[in-house]
């Protein structure tokens, strides 16, 4: 058997730069390598569901929001196999003989999960204790589940993901593990593929927080008009010690560098700053102070 890829996003929102380098620009590299027999790219409908069941529209209407993204950036519906979860009914009936493979412990410890729930606010006790938040919907827990049967009811044999993403792979590899015990040698052991470029890994927001997130409004979008992202790069979080021009700079931790470090390439500092040969040497003016006409 070739080599299989199965990937997607949950249709939420907007996709965004860090959608972007953390999978988006790699899955168009692996569609463009020959290296790959069958390439799968999902819109997780059915999973935007799980947070978002009082709102069905807005999952509906960023299905289209999603799949122009995924065509803008180069993915190719003659290469690679774009579908819609909800419309391949057996990933959620698999799931659901998954769900007797994990424990309610195991999935507690899930960081990717534990993350995702702080960040939504959900409240951990029950919806009678007195939290204004709301309880943790079961199908939102739950989904790290759902995935391990995206990912195996394609017989994927590679995920690319983000860093992020590296504990959910690691339960549906004990999900194939478990059910390849007890069943006998049924489901293929997929592989977790991450970006090759560190500062891809977890791009922060543009407010310098850990990661680029919809909810705390600090993603520059794909679909952003050049107005707008000039709008978005000119205010961004860079380094608050640097208050003069003289001032040694930081670079690790400041996010304008981050981003360099993701997108820039050598032959645009020949087009955009000719005085600097590279990147290296603006991260070395900048640290010795004195770089503040340039901007970066």
């Amino acid at each position: 058997m070739g080599k299989i890829i199965l990937t997607g996003d949950r249709p939420t929102g907007k996709l965004h730069l860090g959608h972007y380098v953390g999978s988006l620009r790699r899955r168009v590299e692996l569609q463009n390598s020959g290296e790959f027999e069958k390439i799968f790219i999902m819109i997780a409908d059915a999973q935007a569901l799980t947070d978002n069941a009082d709102n069905p529209e807005k999952v509906r209407q960023n299905i289209l929001e999603v799949a122009l993204d995924y065509l803008s950036c180069g993915l190719d519906p003659a290469q690679s196999t774009l579908f819609i979860q909800s419309q391949v009914p057996e990933l959620c009936e698999l799931a659901f003989y998954y769900m007797n493979l994990v424990t309610v412990a195991r999935l507690q410890r899930n960081p990717t999960v534990k993350a995702e729930i702080q960040l939504r606010g959900f409240a951990e006790g029950n919806e009678e204790d007195g939290s204004q938040r709301q309880g943790i919907p079961v199908g939102f827990f739950t989904y790290p589940i759902s995935q391990a049967s995206d990912i195996t009811a394609f017989k994927a044999t590679t995920v690319p993901v983000g860093e992020d993403q590296e504990p959910m792979i690691e339960q549906t590899r004990e999900i194939v593990h478990k059910f390849n015990s007890v069943y006998g040698e049924t489901l293929v052991m997929p592989e977790i593929l991450l970006p090759d470029n560190a500062a891809c890994l977890r791009l922060p927001g543009t407010d310098g927080k850990a990661k680029m997130s919809k909810s705390l409004g600090n993603c520059i979008y794909l679909s952003d008009s050049a107005d707008e992202v000039k709008k978005k790069v000119m205010g961004m979080y860079t380094d608050p010690d640097h208050l003069r021009v003289e001032d040694p700079g930081k670079v690790e931790g400041n996010t304008v560098f981050t981003y360099l470090d993701a997108f820039s390439r050598p032959e645009h500092f020949q087009r955009y700053l000719p005085d600097y040969a590279s990147l290296d040497e603006l991260k070395a003016h900048y640290r010795r102070g004195g770089l503040g006409d340039v901007k970066v």
